[in-house]
């Protein structure tokens, strides 16, 4: 019989990036509710921050391309979205080339090839009370604030 008082084992041991792929989706159930996802060499993206901040709003910013997205984190932003996860990806970006991405591209596929490289999720994005929104132009973002 299992002693329900004594303190429970602790996980494997796990390091680096596989770690941090497996903690992500406790970030994602609280930390994703409000957040902006930001690139500050981006003027679209400074300019939706601004917004947000006049507007007196707090949000979580995240430098996505410092503290990039796990796959799980950006499959809850396109479902937020209503989107499929080609629609908020960069096709200007060498990488959108390099790697052969399109329409045809299964979901899963862009997901990971968005997490491997950020600098192709559009910008900005905003979630905000169970919804999201990009910032493109950045007006946009006054839709959830």
């Amino acid at each position: 019989m299992r002693n329900v008082f004594s303190a429970p084992s602790a996980p494997p041991r796990e390091s680096g990036s596989r770690l941090r792929e497996i903690l992500r989706p406790a970030y994602i159930l609280h930390a994703m509710a409000d957040l902006f996802l930001h690139n500050p060499r981006c003027s679209k993206s400074r300019a939706a921050l601004a917004l947000v901040r006049e507007a007196g709003v707090e949000l979580p910013v995240r430098e996505y391309l410092r503290d990039p997205l796990s796959v799980d984190e950006l499959r809850r932003i396109v479902r937020l979205l209503g989107v499929r996860p080609i629609d908020i990806v960069r096709r200007d970006e060498p990488q959108f080339k390099s790697l052969a991405l399109g329409d045809a591209t299964p979901d899963d596929e862009v997901l990971r090839a968005m997490a491997d490289h950020p600098i192709l999720i559009e910008r900005p994005i905003v979630v905000r009370g169970g919804r999201a929104v990009v910032g493109r132009p950045p007006e946009t973002v006054q839709q959830i604030l």
